[in-house]
């Protein structure tokens, strides 16, 4: 860049050095002659053969200077302004001497974006040198862009290729804008994106699989709600760090699945739904263990694990167990969370026997259990029901299975939660959670509940042991805290049946995804969750002389319904899943930390972090026990990710340091609270002092050291004291 503007700089000041020369030998009337005198212009004895534009340039204007014609002479004054107008624009502008080739691409997309009603680009301006600065951009060390973050900025206008020169770009989102035309095939050269997210746009055309495979760190895709067709690209498996979210939903796509998507991890959200899909799923892979809201609204596809089977595949049953090695998704929420986004009110239902039974490829608790066992069923009275004459009862209690109520409000029975219309909503590594509608048999109506089948891992609970722990679980009743409602025991089959939270969770609220309807959070919305959760943790850890540790805090387990009300939820489940089978427990943790792109939150699908970012130092050692101070640690992490906006793992965005380092090396630097809060936030300038106040008790709930982190019932009080803003 630099050789560019004085390769410019030397031309102009050359031209225009000779043409004063020559104008002043005119002016003086030294070189006067006749109308046949030709004037002498000085050659190199050797000149070279080529010559360079400007000395052109210069032989020509002179010629016009030197003759007698008045017009002529006038052409060539002319032409010498025109000439050094041009160049000295080379001059004057820095755009080409200034920004760097980051910034040029950037200010391509600015250039391709018809509609700013928000004016988020006004801080994209040229004279600067590096884009690092601009709003919704991040950069690395050496001044190179990492992330173009700009969702629902209401943007009109289409995508340029010149996007794809941005070699060091890992997160690309423009999601929720009104993009059009294709997806620039050069887009994809951006060969460092770990995702990309251009859902809810107006994009077209297809993809080209050739194009797609070559961005080979990719883990999380999303291009739902937009316009493309053709047929799905079957090069996605080739993808090898796809580990996350695929999202292609609400497109035009046709045509079958490619048997090759069996490839895909278990740890992948894959999300076909209302596409124009045929044919029959493939029975091959991980495609087995989708729920059926993954292939919802595709008319003419067929087979498991939809409901509508295919001609040539009535009586084959698909079921195939799944590897108790396999783990699913970590940050699932305990209670209400979906792994699998909304479905805009269409929603593929399934009765919770089949659910159960076809998902998992395990027997499952079935009209048939009812009737071949005696199932007794416990209410706060102890009443008893059981079918008589059927096997004897068995020596090993629980062996018969057992439903005990525990809320005394809760007024359904085992039999209307097995013939309910259940909606698959997620899995984590503690097993599968349905969306339960029930009530028919009892005459109760609209009742929604969530229900939890448990995952053994590979492990055996005696029923003794099994009773304690999750009485000990319906115990915890407090407004900020998801309530247990009834339990289901068996030796093939343990059931957790709670309430059911509508709203999705506080990650997905605050990173958000193709099918969240919530705006951004004010601040007041943040500071009531927050607040919220921490009356919600300290109850936890205080409501009992055993002192009761949550275990695995983090924004996916904090639920919020319709009022933004935040629950606690995912009490227990550590404590129930470790203690089944230690070494499972371990080699799944271990496959835990290592995905890094996650689903969470019920009707959202984001980005999201290793449980491992947090957990407090100390319980990261191996061996080492979960303490109520982990707890405070982790409840920090989330408040700082619920301030910033950011994810909480180590990356770009968080200059390659976790979220807690980030932000207290920021409070060193003394850098401005508008580059470390959320961009949402910045206008609710009057917040300032609450916002300042809540950083200083995150960092104090984040320290290495146990014994300096406040007790959660302080930090409770603390947060309280700040109050809800005017």
């Amino acid at each position: 860049m630099p050789f560019f503007c004085n390769w410019y700089t030397s031309i102009t000041f050359n031209t225009t050095s000779r043409t004063t020369e020559k104008l002043k030998t005119l002016v003086s009337g030294k070189s006067t002659h006749s109308t046949t005198t030709e004037l002498k212009v000085p050659r190199a004895k050797n000149p070279p053969k080529e010559r360079g534009r400007g000395v052109t340039t210069h032989n020509m204007f002179l010629q016009f200077l030197v003759a007698d014609n008045r017009e002529e002479k006038k052409m060539g004054f002319i032409f010498l302004v025109v000439v050094l107008v041009f160049f000295q624009g080379f001059l004057i502008s820095p755009i080409s001497c200034l920004l760097n080739s980051d910034g040029l691409s950037l200010l391509a997309l600015k250039a391709s974006i018809s509609t700013d009603p928000y004016h988020t680009l006004k801080s994209w301006l040229e004279s600067d040198e590096t884009p690092c600065k601009w709003y919704g951009i991040t950069c690395n060390i050496q001044n190179r862009v990492t992330q173009v973050y700009l969702p629902n900025k209401g943007f009109n206008g289409y995508i340029p290729s010149e996007l794809g020169a941005l070699t060091s770009l890992q997160n690309l989102s423009l999601s929720t804008n009104n993009f059009t035309n294709i997806i620039p095939p050069r887009l994809f050269n951006a060969t460092s994106l770990v995702s990309l997210d251009l859902s809810h746009n107006s994009f077209s055309g297809t993809i080209n699989p050739n194009d797609i495979k070559t961005l080979t760190l990719l883990s999380h895709l999303d291009l739902s709600s937009n316009l493309l067709n053709g047929s799905l690209p079957d090069s996605l498996t080739l993808l090898p760090q796809i580990s996350g979210t695929l999202n292609l939903s609400y497109n035009r796509f046709s045509g079958e699945v490619p048997s090759s998507y069996g490839e895909f991890p278990v740890t992948v959200s894959l999300d076909l739904r209302h596409n124009n899909l045929s044919g029959k799923i493939p029975q091959v892979g991980s495609l087995l263990n989708q729920g059926p809201t993954a292939f919802s609204g595709n008319p003419n596809l067929c087979g498991f694990p939809l409901s509508i089977q295919c001609p040539e595949a009535a009586g084959e049953d698909p079921r195939v167990p799944l590897n108790p090695n396999q783990n699913p998704n970590p940050n699932f929420s305990s209670t209400g969370s979906n792994i699998s986004g909304k479905s805009r009110g269409i929603s593929a239902t399934v009765p919770i026997i089949s659910a159960i039974s076809v998902l998992l490829g395990v027997f499952s608790i079935s009209v048939w259990l009812l009737r071949k066992k005696c199932v007794k069923v416990e209410g706060k009275m102890g009443k008893e029901k059981c079918d008589k004459g059927e096997e004897e009862e068995e020596d090993e209690e629980g062996q018969k299975g057992k439903f005990v109520v525990i809320d005394e409000g809760f007024s359904l029975e085992l039999e209307d939660l097995l013939r309910a219309s259940a909606y698959v909503v997620g899995k984590s590594r503690s097993g599968i959670v349905y969306k339960v509608v029930a009530g028919r048999l009892s005459g109760v109506t609209g009742v929604v509940v969530a229900v939890r089948r448990l995952s053994e891992g590979g492990g055996f609970w005696r029923f003794k042991e099994f009773i304690s722990e999750v009485e000990m679980i319906g115990k915890i009743k407090h407004p900020n805290v998801v309530r247990l409602r009834a339990y289901y025991f068996a030796s093939d089959e343990k059931l957790l049946v709670s309430d059911f939270i509508s709203n999705g969770s506080l990650y997905s609220a605050l990173h958000g995804g193709p099918s969240s309807s919530l705006p951004p959070l004010s601040w007041s919305a943040r500071l009531k969750i927050i607040q919220g959760s921490a009356r919600g943790l300290a109850y936890i850890h205080e409501c009992s002389p055993r002192k009761y540790v949550h275990g695995n805090i983090k924004s996916s387990k904090i639920l919020l319904d319709e009022d933004l009300h935040p629950y606690i939820s995912g009490f227990g489940l550590t404590r129930l899943i470790s203690s089944t089978n230690k070494t499972a427990d371990l080699n799944a943790e271990k496959n835990n930390l290592a995905q890094k792109v996650v689903v969470s939150g019920f009707g959202s699908k984001s980005l999201s972090s290793p449980t491992s970012v947090y957990l407090a130092p100390e319980a990261q050692v191996s061996s080492s026990k979960m303490s109520q101070k982990c707890d405070v640690y982790s409840f920090g992490v989330a408040v700082l990710e619920t301030l910033t906006g950011r994810l909480p793992d180590v990356g770009p965005e968080n200059d390659e340091k976790g979220l807690e380092s980030f932000v207290r090396r920021a409070f060193q630097e003394e850098r401005p609270l508008s580059e470390i809060i959320d961009p949402a936030l910045i206008h609710e300038v009057y917040a300032k002092k609450q916002v300042l106040a809540a950083f200083h008790i995150a960092l104090s709930c984040t320290e290495l050291d146990p014994e300096i982190r406040p007790r959660m019932r302080s930090v409770s009080e603390s947060l309280d004291r700040i109050g809800s803003p005017h």
